[in-house]
């Protein structure tokens, strides 16, 4: 193994990546609260493939939906 000592911000990392794979639904609750903040990168990390799918087909459906009635 490693010989070097793990930085805190290197394990709360891993421990996040590690409950994200344990509970992906607060991955998502988690995510959509960090969505609020302006960070992308985390929300869609957060879901996973089908998740940002969904996301990306909402935002699509909206944006026409929008343009339709306003």
């Amino acid at each position: 193994m490693n010989n070097r000592q793990e930085t805190p911000k290197e394990k709360r990392e891993r421990l996040r990546q590690k409950e994200l794979i344990k509970n992906p639904g607060g991955a998502l609750r988690d995510g959509f609260s960090r969505g609020e903040n302006g960070n992308l990168t985390d929300l869609t990390g957060g879901m996973g493939w089908k998740g940002t799918g969904i996301l990306i087909v909402v935002l699509i459906v909206g944006y026409v939906l929008y343009k339709l009635f306003f």
